[in-house]
């Protein structure tokens, strides 16, 4: 019985583990559905509507070259890592208020990681790091 409580424990930290890791195919599917109408990412990506999200990781906002960003955004001060864009995809508006983009929020913490992890495969040239 203590065996299979251990064993029960060990699934569910793991299950936690691996939604915190996010995973990058899940994420991919979230990019294409929730992201790509305004945003691309990989190689030869371009600014839509929204910059395009290579290398977002370690990059200071609003300094995508040749995106016109809002005043807000490139004045923020943030140097984009995982948990602020967490907090910003799941809050846009909330997180930076005065920003142009015009997207609800992520409300999935599931999703968010997910996506988290995919574009943090992307380097800045838009090549997959894996």
């Amino acid at each position: 019985m203590l065996r299979r409580a251990a064993i029960a424990t060990v699934l569910v930290l793991l299950s936690a583990i691996r939604a915190a890791a996010g995973d990058p195919a899940a994420g991919e599917f979230v990019f294409k559905k929730r992201c790509f109408v305004c945003h691309a990412v990989g190689e030869g990506a371009r600014n839509k509507v929204g910059p395009e999200l290579n290398g977002l990781f370690g990059r200071p906002a609003g300094s995508v070259p040749g995106y016109s960003y809002s005043k807000a955004n490139k004045e923020s001060g943030i140097v984009w890592e995982e948990a602020i864009f967490s907090t910003y995809v799941r809050d846009p508006r909330g997180t930076i208020p005065g920003t142009k983009m015009a997207f609800n929020g992520l409300k999935s913490d599931q999703e968010i990681a997910d996506l988290v992890a995919y574009l943090g495969r992307f380097a800045a040239d838009g090549k997959a790091v894996e």
